[in-house]
């Protein structure tokens, strides 16, 4: 053996390290902004778990949104409670960071079952790469949300089962522990996702005995039924301890879970087949959970149908697992990619076996979206500081940082040896390069001065919200503030608003001035979200700058006297 192959392995795996080091640093940037990708849910979440810390108890939980108070089983909130400790660290990095250690605890399962089942550890941090570059991670991964405890808990069983194979699947003992395991996983979300787990184990231990019907009933049916009662008898501890069970039933079974099949104005088969929430619509939802890598799991899609007959049985067994999750997802009438979430560390251990399998062609789409991209950043950063001419929006690290990215991107898509191994480092750099486009929205310039906090502790303010409980940010924003909420329009009429509120924020296009006669108390940089679809129309056209950026103000009025306040 030369000394040349003897230092490959070597070279391999101190750039491996170097992606990982980047990917933890990735998940962690910026987490305590309040523009990073997450899901509107994360408001009302939020919300629960201030109030219920407030009241010193961890159960009943606690809301003032109307029939939204047991919209989740209690786990998160009481997460959220322990890592806030009990609201006295009351920041989004607290209530974050233990969704961050969820993602990265699965990716660490994927990187290990790809390892397993290949026997090559390369191949498994090609897996754990992928999966920290689907953008579903991202953007679920890392806010207050249930799905990072959801997806590690529920693809937790499955990795048992393939790590340890044969032993696992004949074992007495492994039963208890799926029912554990899936039990957390149910009071993290749903006892409805027992359908879906439950399912597929049950392919599993089938397909274990062949499909021997017989065998199946003797000596796996009393595994199945254990796992089941376990896991539902955990999640019954939350009737068992909550001192209002009734309501659990009527807001979570009833509303929460049951109305998920309520297809509201239109008939049942014809939402299945037409539309946003369409059977068709979240056939895709894989791929576009995949993101960026959306491209290459087309390719995987496309060899694993072309050489199904050539697939390893471990990889029929994950395919089997992401079917069942389609196939039971499609039965409620809100269907969405975001109830696939837990099978896609399935689908990166998939990435893992059959990287090599997919053609060169679709990595090098996806390393053209990226250079693409990068190049987008860069010229809304440049219009943006074109805009504020007297503020240093953007240091030259960024810069660096566009230019590294767009360099290695087109270095991949150049050099064959690299475009598959460095195809999810040009993602998660697209993915440091948004979150350092997004800083100046969440550092000095996104935030109220420390002045205006001292001075807004304690008086009620007035804030815009366009989704439930978002108001609640205003919480981070403004410390201490009694903060009240309005439904934000469109076009905000500041003298309408000036009329009723003494204190009230309002966000408006860069450039506009303050109602007349009123006092701006302070003004921050904000981005514009939930676009409608004339404005989306508009940004296709190109008009991105004028729809995408805003600044908001504070602004006290002198139309109302403090008898007259609401």
């Amino acid at each position: 053996m030369t000394e040349t192959t003897v230092s490959r392995p070597r070279a391999q795996w101190l750039l491996y390290g170097l992606a990982a080091l980047l990917a933890i640093f990735v998940y962690f940037f910026g987490l305590d902004g309040q523009h990073i990708p997450k899901n509107g849910d994360e408001y009302p979440y939020e919300h629960i778990a201030r109030l219920t810390a407030a009241s010193g108890h961890f159960l009943p939980l606690q809301s003032e949104l109307f029939e939204m108070r047991n919209t989740k089983p209690p786990l998160l909130f009481w997460q959220g409670i322990v890592s806030t400790n009990w609201g006295a660290d009351w920041t989004l990095w607290h209530l974050r960071y233990p969704s961050v250690i969820y993602t990265l605890l699965t990716a660490l399962l994927v990187f290990l079952l790809g390892w397993r089942l290949s026997r090559e550890p390369a191949k498994g941090m090609i897996g754990a790469l992928a999966f920290l570059a689907f953008f579903s991670t991202y953007r679920f991964g890392r806010p207050f949300l249930t799905n990072p405890p959801e997806v590690f808990w529920l693809f937790l069983p499955f990795f048992i089962l393939l790590y340890w194979r044969s032993t696992a699947f004949a074992s007495r003992f492994v039963p208890l522990l799926l029912g554990v395991v899936i039990g957390i996983g149910l009071l993290y979300k749903s006892f409805a996702l027992l359908l879906p787990v439950g399912l597929g184990l049950a392919w599993w231990y089938l397909r274990q005995r062949n499909y021997r019907i017989i065998p199946f009933l003797r000596e796996d049916v009393w595994r199945l039924a254990l796992v089941a009662l376990i896991s539902l008898a955990i999640f019954s501890l939350w009737f068992v301890l909550d001192p209002q069970p009734q309501a659990i039933w009527q807001e979570f079974v009833v509303k929460e879970n049951a109305g998920k099949f309520d297809p509201q104005s239109a008939s049942y088969f014809s939402k299945l087949i037409w539309g946003a929430s369409s059977i068709w619509v979240l056939a895709l939802g894989y791929p576009l959970n995949a993101g960026l890598l959306a491209f290459p799991v087309f390719g995987l899609m496309i060899s694993a149908v072309r050489q199904r007959n050539q697939l390893s049985d471990v990889e029929k067994m994950l395919w089997i697992w992401l079917l069942v999750m389609l196939f039971v997802f499609s039965l409620p009438s809100q269907r969405s990619s975001r109830y696939l979430l837990a099978a896609m560390p399935a689908l990166a251990v998939l990435c893992a076996l059959g990287w090599a399998r997919i053609g060169r062609g679709w990595f090098a789409i996806t390393l053209g979206v990226v250079a693409v991209v990068v190049a987008g950043l860069g010229y809304l950063s440049f219009r943006l500081q074109g805009a504020m001419p007297d503020v240093d929006l953007y240091p030259v690290l960024y810069w660096l940082l566009l230019a590294a990215t767009l360099i290695f991107a087109l270095t991949a898509l150049l050099r064959p040896a690299l475009t598959r191994p460095g195809v999810s480092v040009a993602v998660l750099l697209v993915f440091l390069s948004l979150a350092a486009f997004l800083r100046p929205f969440d550092g000095v310039l996104g935030n109220y001065s420390s002045e205006t906090q001292r001075r807004m502790a304690g008086a009620e303010v007035w804030v815009p919200y366009d989704f439930n409980a978002k108001y609640e940010l205003y919480r981070f924003l403004l410390p201490g503030a009694s903060i009240q909420g309005y439904r934000e329009e469109r076009v905000q009429n500041l003298a309408a608003l000036a009329s009723r509120y003494p204190v009230f924020a309002v966000r408006v296009p860069l450039g506009t001035n303050a109602c007349k006669g009123c006092r701006i108390l302070g003004e921050r940089l904000d981005l514009r979200g939930r676009h409608t679809e004339a404005e989306l129309a508009e940004i296709l056209r190109g008009k991105v700058f004028e729809n995408l950026f805003l600044k908001e103000m504070l602004i006290e009025s002198p139309a109302i006297s403090g008898a007259d306040r609401p």
